[in-house]
């Protein structure tokens, strides 16, 4: 799996974790996983295993579908004027539009799994 599929697998964990006023160490202990792998899973580090990706789906109350979305992609040449324009970008402001961009897709993300149907 490609380092941004964990990125993205990991950013999912992570919001549904805080959605439940969770800390790390509490959704450890619940599922009897070590900090440490709940720490890198969430940060995109760690090539989560079937188990341990079993045990939080499990606990955090989500279904797979979150973690492994199988919809279409969005246009490729939207997603390359976006990019480009990001790069246009200095350091710094390249840091803020991608946390900007991550906390937006986090916040519809909830938002999208609040409003579909069970």
């Amino acid at each position: 799996m490609p380092e941004t599929k964990f990125r993205f697998l990991g950013s999912q964990i992570r919001a549904a974790r805080k959605r439940l006023n969770l800390s790390q160490q509490k959704l450890a202990d619940k599922t009897g996983l070590a900090i440490k792998t709940v720490q890198e899973t969430e940060r995109g580090k760690k090539n989560a295993t079937y188990d341990t990706l079993s045990r939080m789906i499990e606990c955090l109350g989500i279904s797979a579908d979150t973690l492994f979305p199988t919809k279409t992609p969005i246009d490729n040449e939207k997603l390359q004027n976006l990019i480009r324009k990001v790069q246009l970008c200095n350091e710094e402001n390249q840091e803020i539009l991608l946390n900007t961009i991550n906390f937006l897709a986090d916040q519809l993300l909830s938002e999208q799994e609040k409003s579909e149907p069970d």
